[in-house]
């Protein structure tokens, strides 16, 4: 049996397992790096919000970084991170696609539901950044 590039010639039983196995080993990553982001932006934005209402009526102290910094820093971290995994997850799967082509007889790669999720955890950490940064 001849291989190119590591890829059978047919889509087999074996290979269509081995497409989900891989399509949802990258579906966990994103996952992961959602769950961190998610962690992240919180974490930044509860640092910012506590030292808000803890001095709220001390004079701020003339300082370069204070709590309300590494919150900014933590969230601005997190909604990186969040868009660097969705970068690299869609990277990933149009890859995948062009490895196990439709034309070949293998299923067409679907769209990742973590995607969406990343899209609305990043949503959420712009809105976190605009409350910090903008009175409404």
């Amino acid at each position: 049996m001849t291989e190119a590039a590591g890829v059978s010639a047919g889509p087999g039983a074996n290979n269509a397992l081995a497409l989900d196995r891989t399509l949802l080993a990258h579906e966990r990553t994103m996952l992961s790096w959602v769950r961190t982001s998610t962690s992240l932006i919180s974490f930044g934005f509860s640092i910012q919000q506590f030292f808000r209402v803890a001095r709220a009526d001390d004079a701020a102290p003339a300082r370069l970084i204070g709590p309300s910094e590494v919150g900014s820093v933590m969230m601005i971290i997190g909604l990186a991170a969040l868009l660097l995994a969705v970068l690299e997850q869609r990277a990933a799967l149009r890859q995948l696609a062009a490895l196990y082509p439709t034309s070949a007889g293998y299923p067409p790669i679907p769209r990742s539901r973590a995607r969406i999720l990343a899209a609305l955890i990043g949503l959420l950490g712009i809105l976190a950044l605009l409350v910090r940064y903008v009175r409404l």
